[in-house]
């Protein structure tokens, strides 16, 4: 509301009676039956202007708390019914009311109304009928009123709309209307670089961003999120660095996407020094913030900052608490994660299915099967929760990882529901860690049928059958990998320098330093070839031979990173390296020995979990 109408208000509201500017300063639902009490004893109920302001009120106090369902707007409805003759602005009040709530029809039931009282529509009654639209999956019915009621080119209108085809993924229809708008405004431009990014189209939308005449910290915020969202966390970063440089002051919602794309990087210097930037501009770390910090700091293998972060936390929810035990989880801190989920529990805290997925998650890691198992039947028993695929597919991890594989495969065929891919994946995994070459075969089979395009299950089915020996059922698997085209994804290793991200890939030749890398490798492999290194061709390729076998292990991502991470850090300072894929066999004995000779810790993130390799040892217990 402008400053000029508001005054105008409350003047008109001074001279119909001086009480009613009580409703300025009202704050709960007694305060408002009081006015209105009152409203009906000196009969000014009757009063259309009065009446509309007591339902104003009620609207905006629901929608400025975002409410879905409230005392306040049931209240509104209801005064509505004592009121002889409405006006149009109170129909406007209660479509936009509903539009917002969990009665989206509600708003229809009014248009209807009003039209049947000879009144109306105007440019205010159709974006929130476009709102309520947008909620229940309805497109065409606003859209043919707008056009009956002549309304299709008013910049207001076709805003909403704009909007509204962009949530449900009609980025042509939305493209369409907004190359329609004549005078293009900040909200205008805003939902479209929005549905773009919905789109995954964030090529679009930055292009939209950038020829935008004026943005506001909304925009920057769709746009920078649109990055984190869609997977281009390095962008979102550069378009923050970008917003800084122009001087916008970032907010709560701004600084969720950035330390989001920090945390999915592993980037943990580039997080710091955006927590930095919170702490620096007294941006106030709400729930959602501080749950994004807590995350942001156990992905990047910071976990007892995680822990201090969580701990000064002015307020905590579930998620909260459950973000914190699953990066305990993923550190393999069964025991700490337990200790947290426990605590969580005493402060009346209710834990929700993905909090359980958390407990059992960690339960897996630290190979706690007993505890396991009586953690998922409380889930059930005292919870009333139902096992989802997650929970199933952490039981059958921890039945494998104890080596319970005929366990593990009854476990899952007695399932209630029926087991996807990641299920019959986790024993297909432990049946890789304890050759079991017998139950491999039947789960791998399942798996290639279930995801036919999926490379990973071909690949550990193969290894399964190489490791035994069976190189037919080798080349038959490679030939059926060929046959589908079916390729693994390239694998990736990323390590943060100086606050910069360096992607290295197998055989990487494009770093600008790769020739003084691939020297230090050599000279990596040299020392740890004296401490027993051999090389393990058995998950390499296998149709090249031994020579180039060696060649391909030796230029894996992962090493090229520790090499890189090694010539550019301190001596004993610790190298953090995050890894697109699981962690191959060779790949994880050599890091251990590397973290012996070389006297260094190295925190390796893979697709599963955390390793912590100290001292010639990894965290995970060669079970990954």
């Amino acid at each position: 509301m402008s400053g000029s109408s508001s005054s105008s208000i409350l003047k008109t509201l001074r001279l119909k009676n001086p009480k009613l500017l009580l409703l300025e300063s009202c704050s709960t639902l007694s305060h408002v039956k009081i006015i209105h009490a009152h409203m009906i004893r000196t009969h000014f109920i009757f009063d259309v202007f009065a009446a509309s302001r007591l339902i104003a009120f009620c609207i905006d106090t629901t929608l400025k708390l975002k409410l879905k369902t409230s005392f306040l707007l049931d209240y509104a409805s209801r005064l509505f019914s004592q009121i002889d003759n409405p006006n149009l602005f109170i129909y406007n009040a209660l479509i936009r009311g509903y539009s917002a709530s969990e009665f989206p029809h509600q708003s229809f039931h009014f248009y209807t109304q009003l039209q049947r009282l000879g009144l109306l529509p105007d440019n205010i009654t159709f974006p929130f009928l476009v709102k309520s639209c947008t909620q229940l999956g309805s497109l065409a019915i606003a859209h043919a009123q707008i056009i009956k009621h002549g309304f299709h080119l008013d910049v207001y209108v076709q805003n909403s709309l704009v909007h509204m085809y962009a949530t449900f993924g009609d980025i042509q229809a939305a493209s369409h209307i907004f190359r329609r708008i004549n005078r293009l405004d900040v909200v205008s431009w805003t939902s479209m670089i929005a549905g773009y990014n919905k789109c995954g189209d964030v090529q679009s939308a930055r292009q939209l961003f950038d020829r935008m005449p004026e943005k506001n910290l909304v925009t920057w915020s769709i746009m920078i999120s649109g990055y984190a969202r869609n997977n281009h966390f390095e962008k979102a970063i550069e378009l923050f660095r970008v917003l800084q440089s122009e001087g916008v002051r970032a907010n709560e919602t701004v600084m969720v996407s950035v330390i989001s794309s920090c945390a999915h990087l592993g980037a943990l210097e580039l997080g710091e020094r955006v927590h930095d930037y919170v702490v620096r501009n007294n941006i106030t770390v709400n729930l959602i913030l501080g749950t994004a910090l807590v995350d942001l700091y156990a992905r990047c293998g910071s976990i007892e900052k995680s822990i201090q972060v969580f701990e000064e936390l002015p307020e905590r929810d579930v998620l909260s608490w459950t973000t914190l035990i699953a990066g305990l989880a993923m550190h393999g801190y069964a025991k700490r994660a337990l200790e947290h989920f426990s605590e969580m529990v005493k402060t009346g805290l209710t834990p929700r299915d993905i909090t359980f997925t958390a407990v059992l998650s960690a339960c897996s890691h630290g190979g706690m099967l007993e505890r396991g198992f009586k953690i998922f039947e409380s889930m059930k028993r005292d919870y009333g929760l139902q096992p989802r695929l997650e929970h199933y597919g952490c039981m059958v991890d921890l039945l494998g990882r104890a080596g319970k594989l005929a366990e593990a495969e009854k476990f899952v065929h007695e399932m209630p529901v029926k087991p996807n891919a990641p299920v019959w994946g986790a024993l297909l995994g432990a049946c890789r860690i304890h050759r079991n070459a017998e139950i491999g075969e039947r789960v791998g089979k399942i798996l290639i049928q279930l995801r036919p395009e999926h490379s990973g299950y071909y690949v550990l089915l193969s290894n399964i059958y190489a490791r035994a020996n069976k190189w037919e059922n080798v080349v038959t698997v490679r030939q059926m990998m060929k046959e589908k085209g079916v390729k693994k994804p390239p694998g990736y290793s990323l390590i943060e320098i100086d606050g910069k991200i360096h992607n290295f890939t197998i055989g990487d030749k494009t770093h600008p330093e790769i020739k003084k890398i691939e020297g230090m490798w050599d000279e990596i492999l040299r020392k740890i070839r004296l401490a027993g290194y051999t090389g393990n061709t058995a998950d390499a390729l296998f149709d090249i031979d031994e020579e180039e076998k060696e060649s391909a292990l030796y230029r894996h991502s992962e090493k090229l990173a520790i090499a890189f991470g090694i010539m550019k850090t301190k001596a004993r300072s610790p190298i953090r390296i995050v890894k697109n894929l699981r962690v191959c066999e060779d790949c994880h004995t050599a890091t251990k020995l590397i973290s012996e000779v070389f006297e260094r810790e190295l925190i390796v993130r893979d697709r599963n979990r955390f390793h912590h390799f100290k001292g010639g040892a990894c965290s995970c217990m060669d079970f990954w």
